[in-house]
């Protein structure tokens, strides 16, 4: 098989791309669009984001040690695009992409009420990286819409249609095409799903 070596950089895709909201403390929010975001630990519940220092919401999670990780589906991927491209500095975002901003339980940054899951993160430690700034942050809260949630209270984000990015595309996720643990189960011993 035939490859060609390029330069190092990032090739890990494709990525979630989330819309993170931000405040500045004083009622004035933000939002933006990062898809360089991840989990780093399950006990305690941590993720990531990695933000420019050059960013508008840099400032503001730096100052506030705050902000929430919205995530985002077909029907907002216009909203992600747009929230990437623009600055907070000269637009509502809120108010051109006319997104709902509910109030967040444990952080003063809005949830997108738009979004199918919105998690609540404080930051625990800034990691300066050199292009980017790593924002490692514990997880407070987790809101999930009951629109995606079975009678059980089993949540399917598949029927949010969420999206993910690689390489200056939005795409959205397809079919399943298997599930944890599906690859050593006996034959005959998995449920069909619905």
């Amino acid at each position: 098989m035939d490859r060609q070596i390029w330069k190092p950089g990032n090739m890990l895709y494709p990525l979630p791309v989330v819309l993170v909201t931000c405040s500045d403390g004083k009622g004035n929010s933000n939002i933006f669009t990062v898809a360089w975001t991840g989990t780093v630990c399950s006990d305690p519940p941590m993720v990531s984001i990695s933000v420019r220092p050059q960013r508008y919401s840099h400032s503001l999670i730096h100052d506030t040690g705050e902000f929430v990780i919205n995530l985002t589906t077909r029907r907002l991927v216009f909203a992600t695009d747009y929230c990437g491209v623009r600055s907070g500095r000269d637009v509502d975002k809120f108010r051109e992409m006319k997104l709902t901003a509910l109030p967040a339980q444990k952080v003063g940054a809005p949830l997108i009420g738009e979004s199918p899951v919105n998690i609540e993160c404080r930051v625990s430690q800034v990691i300066r990286l050199g292009s980017h700034d790593m924002f490692l942050a514990n997880v407070e809260a987790v809101h999930a819409q009951e629109a995606y949630m079975d009678e059980k209270g089993r949540f399917f984000l598949d029927r949010a249609q969420p999206v993910v990015y690689s390489h200056g595309i939005y795409y959205a996720l397809g079919k399943a095409v298997g599930s944890f643990g599906y690859s050593v189960k006996k034959q005959g011993a998995s449920r069909k799903k619905k």
